[in-house]
């Protein structure tokens, strides 16, 4: 009788034991995911503030029939910021600092080009 209690008890201790390294592997793996998609994530809302920043510089430099206003600058440059990437706006203070219509074409291609490296 105590044998078989015994035993009993023994097999009930090996199941939750097992139990447990099963839900903490799960876990384990979950939190795993979870990182991977929070990076996900973030390299998403990264990418379209990047591609915010792209159309509305389009709209606003590119396709522009008149002189830039101030407010669509001050838009320009905080776009820039909320990107908060330094290669990005290393290049548009490049571009924004050139002299003279053949540079600041140079500067758009180039800050282009870096625009679509950071996506």
């Amino acid at each position: 009788m105590f044998f078989n209690k015994r035993i009993v008890f023994s097999v009930i201790i090996i199941v939750l034991f097992s139990g447990n390294v099963l839900l903490a592997s799960q876990c384990y793996i979950l939190s795993k995911s979870l990182q991977a998609n929070n990076v996900l994530l973030l390299a998403s809302a990264r990418n379209e503030k990047i591609l915010n920043f792209t159309k509305l510089f389009i709209k606003k430099v590119l396709k522009a029939e008149t002189e830039i206003t101030f407010e669509d600058r001050l838009q320009l440059e905080n776009a820039v910021r909320d990107i908060g990437n330094k290669d990005i706006s290393g290049q548009w203070q490049k571009f924004v600092d050139s002299k003279g219509e053949a540079q600041a074409q140079t500067e758009v291609k180039n800050l282009l080009e870096t625009l679509v490296n950071n996506i």
